[in-house]
């Protein structure tokens, strides 16, 4: 049976502040750099939740009002503070904040989950303690896709009978603790016809994978999240390899940062593949080499 205890990763967290002077944070390797708000321009007809746009070494920025993103009160000083430029699924944004605290290393087991009842329209994936201050983790994919959901790409007629049969054998449980994020790769596998499991976190996958252990709905494929509270990606993967019951289970590890980045690590965890999101098309491909993978090993 496979251990639920968490396994500890480190991660470094850039700490920021809106008006209301709470502490939130952000994964460092989400960010490329931190600059002061340089003059914008407002483009007509512009999400309400953009500020503009800025010029950044003769590039384009989206600039993200993260206050109005996230129901917080404007900023006393509309055209001051500093921009967090992250670089996060496939693109940069920049980040409009009050002001940049100060960076601090922690372990993936002292992010928790939100509180029970933060409800569907919260903007944190977890919450940690700094200096006995309690930290808000910013659910960044969720405030993205809040402003420019991705659109939805069409692959079932790109797949061959074949594959769609193998798919259709293959049994999937999606681990992401963004609402946002895991609503996406459920919709591209249900763009296949293959309905799948689903997890908020690593502890959940578990209790999941015990569950249908021996049934008919037994899962072979794993696709999870890196960053996620309590057991991230990596660790969750190690628990797997070690675990014999779930040794043979492929893991997908998906990532909204550079999958190239996180290729290593995710090797000397255990993972099969790693992918950055998010890209219908890209999973789908992923997913047709699991499940062939599965298939053979399964002969």
């Amino acid at each position: 049976m496979a251990s639920q205890n968490a396994r500890a990763d480190s991660l470094s967290l850039l700490l920021f502040t809106l008006r209301s002077g709470k502490l939130m944070a952000i994964n460092l390797l989400k960010v490329s750099e931190i600059i002061p708000c340089p003059p914008l321009t407002k483009l007509p007809e512009s999400h309400p939740h953009v500020k503009g746009v800025a010029t950044l070494r003769g590039n384009s920025l989206s600039v993200i009002d993260l206050s109005r993103a996230i129901g917080e009160r404007p900023l006393e000083d509309p055209d001051g503070g500093c921009l967090i430029v992250t670089d996060i699924s496939r693109s940069k944004q920049g980040l409009h904040v009050q002001a940049v605290s100060k960076i601090v290393h922690c372990l993936s087991t002292d992010i928790k989950p939100p509180p029970y009842g933060s409800g569907s329209k919260s903007f944190i994936t977890g919450v940690t303690r700094v200096d006995n201050t309690l930290v808000q983790v910013l659910d960044i994919e969720k405030v993205i896709h809040g402003i420019a959901p991705p659109p939805h790409e069409v692959v079932t007629s790109e797949l061959s009978a074949e594959d769609a049969a193998v798919l259709a054998a293959t049994n999937i449980l999606v681990v992401d603790d963004s609402q946002v994020a895991l609503q996406q790769s459920v919709h591209t596998l249900r763009s296949l016809g293959i309905e799948c499991h689903t997890a908020r976190s690593a502890k959940d996958a578990i209790n999941t994978l015990l569950e249908l252990q021996g049934t008919e709905r037994e899962i072979n494929v794993v696709v999870s999240d890196i960053e996620m509270s309590e057991m991230d990606g990596y660790a969750f993967t190690r628990t797997l390899r070690e675990t014999p019951d779930f040794q043979h289970l492929y893991v997908l590890l998906h990532t909204s940062l550079d999958s190239a980045m996180n290729s290593d690590k995710a090797k000397d965890a255990g993972a099969n593949a790693v992918l950055t999101k998010f890209s219908s098309p890209d999973l789908t491909d992923c997913l047709i080499v699991a499940a062939r993978t599965v298939a053979f090993e399964e002969r």
